[in-house]
């Protein structure tokens, strides 16, 4: 395995030495996939959701005995776009298998067979744009045909899969349920950030994927665990950190998998060898995130509506809300009346500057409320 420069990783997933615990959830995943169960997985986003899967599929037993996949439909907008991002990673995944696996994938999908060009030399490429397709149910139609028809079982995860609720094809849900329901070589995650939209897709009794899977909540990874890992990268780099640095990310990161590593990242870069890493170096090492994202931050107020920037900045200063339209809420950030509030948290929701979760509203980029905090 590769020695990376930083081992704290921030995007993407690079091998086991650089992912941290989630040991009991990786047993259940591969206990409830194998025994042919499909899976819902929720989680806040940034928890590591994805990096869970990714590791999940290097499992040799998964790796060696199962074709695994693995699309984000988070920026998709229609069912042609997800049958796109589909084919796109089955193409992908199967190119290192050469042209032969390929060629039973090109067999199946009549819809998509102009743009998967076979070269002379052998190279493969997946040129299939959106305008490509006419019917995405047809191209679904045509890649389940071979998912149930390919060589060896397959495992599909789809990331952010509460997108396909705001599709604008009837009935969508109950199309992809039904396809999925008939798939008998393949098993399905369903991955999910948006947890009030997911829990009702899977646990109402009025939507087509009721009861069809095996839930599955993540939560932050235990704060010891960070801190035997952390510890252990930053011995191995010739380099130390002090007793209690990790749990005071931990506070600022709220355990949150993404942030936790982003400030692991900064202070590991910001740590040169044989040097020791102390406390005073979260605040610089938070500082230093803050500065240099601090153009986008205010890029992103600057283009906000007024009455949803004045909410986002109310929400951030407040950290955690209960009470989004209370009196005392609305006084204290003299804000307009609680109608206009609502609907700005409906505009700040749709575009994810914000999360629900369990009664409680938060910003979404705890960074973001962090700069809002110390600025405005």
């Amino acid at each position: 395995m590769k020695r990376l420069s930083n081992p704290f990783i921030i995007s993407g997933y690079e091998g086991p030495e650089y992912f941290c615990d989630r040991i009991e959830e990786t047993k259940q995943l591969q206990k409830e996939v194998v025994n042919g169960n499909n899976v819902a997985l929720i989680a806040t986003r940034r928890m590591g959701k994805s990096g869970l899967i990714h590791h999940f599929f290097q499992l040799d037993d998964v790796k060696n005995n199962y074709y695994t996949f693995f699309i984000d439909i988070y920026d998709t907008k229609s069912l042609n776009e997800l049958a796109i991002k589909l084919s796109r990673e089955i193409v992908e995944r199967l190119k290192p298998l050469g042209t032969k696996a390929i060629q039973k994938f090109w067999d199946c999908v009549h819809s998509l067979q102009t743009g998967i060009i076979f070269s002379p030399s052998g190279d493969v490429s997946f040129n299939v744009q959106i305008g490509d397709i006419r019917e995405g149910v047809n191209t679904i139609d045509e890649i389940f045909h071979y998912l149930s028809e390919a060589d060896k079982p397959c495992i599909v995860a789809i990331d952010e899969f509460q997108q396909i609720a705001a599709y604008p094809e009837k009935n969508t849900e109950a199309t992809l349920r039904t396809y999925i329901q008939n798939c008998r070589n393949a098993q399905f995650i369903f991955a999910g950030s948006q947890r009030h939209t997911m829990s009702q897709m899977f646990t109402s009794a009025a939507r087509p994927f009721f009861q069809s899977v095996s839930m599955m909540h993540i939560s932050a990874i235990d704060e010891n665990e960070f801190d035997v890992f952390a510890k252990k990268h930053f011995k191995n780099y010739g380099k130390e950190l002090s007793d209690g640095v990790v749990h005071e990310i931990y506070q600022l990161s709220r355990g949150i998998t993404w942030y936790t590593q982003k400030l692991l990242n900064t202070m590991f870069a910001n740590t040169n060898h044989g040097e020791k890493c102390e406390i005073h170096a979260v605040s610089n090492a938070l500082d230093y995130i803050l500065k240099t994202s601090e153009y986008s931050f205010k890029e992103t107020l600057f283009r906000m509506p007024e009455k949803q920037k004045m909410v986002l900045i109310a929400m951030a200063k407040e950290a955690d809300v209960k009470g989004i339209t209370s009196g005392s809420f609305i006084r204290k950030y003299k804000l307009p009346s609680a109608s206009t509030v609502q609907s700005a948290v409906r505009g700040l929701l749709e575009k994810d500057f914000i999360t629900y979760d369990q009664g409680h509203y938060y910003v979404y980029d705890l960074f973001f409320a962090y700069w809002i905090q110390r600025n405005l």
